[in-house]
């Protein structure tokens, strides 16, 4: 697994076909979709990097991951958190699975719901939107209530959106509170592409995985980020090559 790490996190960099075969054997799955952001918070805080380890399965999120993945010659296949989502989606509906969605920003939870049950009637959704998570993943009172609803209903397929590392650490914490789980997954702001509030790059912008750019012209407050992803990381991921992250 060693030579599969990068800034110390094991990248398996699955596909959907390989996920979805797991599915079929009644594995329970937490997914993280493993991003520049997500891995460059990991190399600074060893208690973060070793929960996103001790999920079953990291995808690869990201032109940046998916670049450097190339460079070092490992076998990845890109699949963005929202192409994800979109999959699991279709797999609850085909198999009649119970699907939760919790947290994201006031409201957005809410529009991704009206767009779920447009395009998979008859799906059983239960929608919590939550409170305030703190960063070490602990709840508040709306939260904790938001989470024992949920508990309640069940779900085979759970999305949680609080944000990276907060989704993370809380996965981390109460994965093991759903009996009937059988995939959770941080999604972060897939409920506002679903709620129509952020519009998907092109298709031919996302396969020459430039969607970076177009996400920089609908929110150019995210210039930072962009450029930690684009450029900090991949220089970060080459040097561990060197001096690897402990």
């Amino acid at each position: 697994m060693a030579d599969n790490r990068v800034l110390g996190v094991p990248i398996e960099g699955d596909g959907w076909k390989a996920i979805a075969e797991r599915l079929d054997q009644d594995m329970k799955l937490w997914i993280v979709t493993a991003n520049p952001e997500i891995l460059l918070k990991a190399k600074k805080d060893r208690d973060y990097r070793k929960a996103i380890s001790s999920a079953d399965l990291r995808t690869v999120d990201g032109a940046g991951l998916f670049f450097v993945m190339n460079v070092l010659r490992r076998k990845a296949v890109r699949l963005t958190g929202v192409d994800l989502a979109e999959h699991l989606l279709q797999y609850a509906w085909k198999h009649h699975l119970r699907v939760g969605l919790l947290g994201g920003e006031f409201g957005a939870a809410a529009g991704a719901a009206s767009h779920i049950r447009a395009s998979y009637p008859e799906l059983e959704l239960l929608v919590e939107e939550g409170g305030v998570v703190a960063v070490d993943g602990t709840e508040d009172e709306r939260t904790e209530a938001s989470r024992e609803r949920m508990m309640l209903f069940s779900p085979h397929v759970l999305f949680v959106a609080f944000g990276h590392p907060r989704q993370e650490r809380w996965i981390h914490l109460h994965r093991g509170d759903f009996a009937d789980l059988r995939a959770i997954v941080g999604v972060g702001g897939t409920f506002n592409f679903w709620a129509g509030r952020i519009k998907r790059a092109p298709a031919w912008m996302r396969a020459v995985g430039i969607e970076w750019f177009f996400r920089l012209i609908q929110e150019p407050k995210r210039w930072r980020r962009i450029w930690n992803a684009v450029v900090v990381f991949p220089v970060a991921a080459l040097i561990d090559r060197i001096h690897p992250v402990r």
